[in-house]
């Protein structure tokens, strides 16, 4: 026992104790070691550092030049696993990014590095024997589909791996090409192991975001983003005192008298359907009537909670866990989660997102009023986005013969972002408006033409995308000459949140990779 022996240990004696738990036959961990021992310990972790610079000379000291001199083709070998290095930090460093990186944190780890430096070795002595030559392609699979792929979830975050692996791991490395912006794959024929740690510490430049093809807004963004997360967790921390009780929920009054006042009556659906005919449950009214219906439910949801929060004040009712929880959320500007969960994603505070909640009413009674297609769709106003582009195909579908599951959505942006410059629907399809973009920019066009992706302007994190005419179109006669496959997602948060896949225009010398390392989409709210 560690307390017996610490008697009589010598003065130089440590006992490392490892973070790994412990198997069902020894028992539960505490158990194992008494608490005043932890107590006392230090911590000492081994994490991955956040630096570029840093993450690869972990990455490459992971091997060493017996790794190498049992590879037959070494000058390959080596441009390769340098390469593969530095992809191993590039996707380890872009966590910090959050969504725009990556959707989630994937726990990619130093396993997957020396596997797949072995894997390497292995095919390249295979080529070496066979007389064939290196097999780039099959490389480029196993990594990014099977190893570093095997932890990804997101469809859009293994293109972006997979892109990475298309732009470093190619036959250009043996001929000293750039593996980022101001670094050049060193010329293997010259270096040997020893030779790439000094290339690493002395020629390593300053770290940019552009060393990961993304924008400097990029590192604006995640450093606003950390500073949220600070005052978030200050505020969490310092919450009231534990007295509790009716005497606290009683200051969210004036807050709910606020709200109440301003949220507006349901939707009469009886009325709404009272007024259609049979041939006039169109794909869009049907929308409409859904969205509506999802509408009157949040309202309804939210008057209850607040009434019968009013009437715990008052002492009419019992206050129960719900009430106090609201009452919290009311007077700290948060959105509570029982109200979110009938709601649509959004990452706005309270204020923010009951000004967005009454636009979006606003739309629905304008719709119904109407039932028939606004001029304009404000895509950001609805809770199932999916479901109206579904529809839009159904029209579209219908109208041409084609079959429903051959058809898909084709954008074409015009050069104006206000709604008076439109003077109704369009000819085929609809007007959506009401998208940012995050990652690019965007250029308008001259007179007639389309507006292209570009970069960012700085500062401007989420530039207003001009009014987007979404119009139907068989798979067979969609054209992605020109253009970039843009997600377009509800929020910033991205991964669940996406909706479907854009056809952006690029520049005739643009070209995809770009915008997808880039981390480029469309977004329906801007944070």
């Amino acid at each position: 026992a560690l307390e017996v022996v610490e008697d009589f240990a010598h003065a130089d004696y440590r006992c490392f104790l490892s973070s790994e738990p412990p198997g069902a036959m020894q028992g539960k961990l505490w158990d194992l070691i008494p608490e005043p021992i932890l107590q006392r310990c230090i911590k000492v972790a081994d994490e991955a550092p956040t630096d570029l610079k840093s993450n690869l000379k972990r990455a490459y000291s992971k091997f060493s030049q017996e790794n190498i001199d049992e590879c037959l083709k070494p000058r390959e070998f080596k441009a390769t696993l340098f390469a593969l290095c530095f992809f191993h930090s590039l996707i380890s460093g872009r966590i910090k990014f959050g969504p725009q990186g990556w959707s989630k944190k994937y726990p990619f780890n130093d396993g997957d590095l020396t596997i797949c430096g072995t894997v390497l070795k292995n095919y390249l002595n295979n080529a070496e024997n066979l007389g064939t030559e290196v097999p780039w392609p099959d490389l480029r699979y196993i990594f990014g589909e099977i190893m570093y792929g095997g932890h990804i979830t997101d469809p859009w975050d293994r293109r972006v791996n997979n892109t990475y692996l298309a732009v470093l791991i190619t036959p250009e490395l043996l001929a000293g090409c750039n593996l980022a912006q101001g670094f050049k794959s060193p010329d293997s024929t010259k270096l040997e192991y020893t030779h790439y740690v000094k290339y690493i510490e002395e020629r390593f430049p300053p770290e940019i975001p552009q060393m990961f093809w993304l924008h400097p807004n990029a590192e604006i963004g995640f450093l606003t983003n950390q500073g949220i997360a600070i005052f978030k967790t200050i505020a969490d921390i310092s919450g009231g005192g534990g007295g509790g009780g009716a005497g606290d929920i009683s200051e969210a009054q004036s807050v709910i008298t606020n709200y109440m006042g301003q949220l507006p009556a349901n939707l009469d659906m009886i009325d709404i359907r009272s007024r259609l005919k049979e041939e006039d449950y169109t794909p869009f009214v049907i929308v409409s009537l859904q969205e509506s219906d999802r509408m009157n439910l949040l309202l309804s949801h939210m008057r209850s909670s607040m009434i019968e929060l009013e009437l715990g004040i008052s002492g009419a009712l019992n206050v129960t866990d719900g009430m106090e929880q609201l009452a919290t959320d009311l007077q700290a500007n948060k959105v509570n989660a029982l109200w979110a969960e009938k709601a649509y994603a959004s990452l706005k505070l309270l204020s923010a997102w009951f000004a967005d909640l009454i636009l979006r009413v606003d739309q629905c009674v304008e719709w119904t009023d109407k039932l028939t297609l606004l001029k304009s769709i404000w895509m950001s106003g609805l809770f199932n986005a999916m479901s109206f582009l579904t529809s839009n195909m159904q029209v579209a579908a219908r109208s041409n013969n084609l079959p429903l599951d051959f058809m898909t959505n084709r954008c074409r942006f015009y050069n104006t972002r206000e709604l008076n410059d439109i003077t109704g629907v369009p000819e085929k399809g609809v007007h959506v408006h009401g998208l940012f973009m995050e990652g690019a920019g965007w250029e308008d066009g001259k007179g007639d033409e389309e507006g292209y992706i570009t970069d960012s302007k700085m500062k401007d994190l989420h530039p207003v995308m001009p009014i987007c005419n979404i119009f139907s179109v068989h798979i067979d006669d969609m054209d992605w000459n020109c253009m970039y496959h843009c997600p377009v997602f509800y929020t910033s948060t991205r991964g669940a949140t996406y909706i479907f896949v854009a056809n952006t225009r690029m520049d005739p010398d643009d070209w995809e990779t770009r915008w997808t390392l880039a981390g480029a989409a469309l977004l329906t709210q801007d944070d």
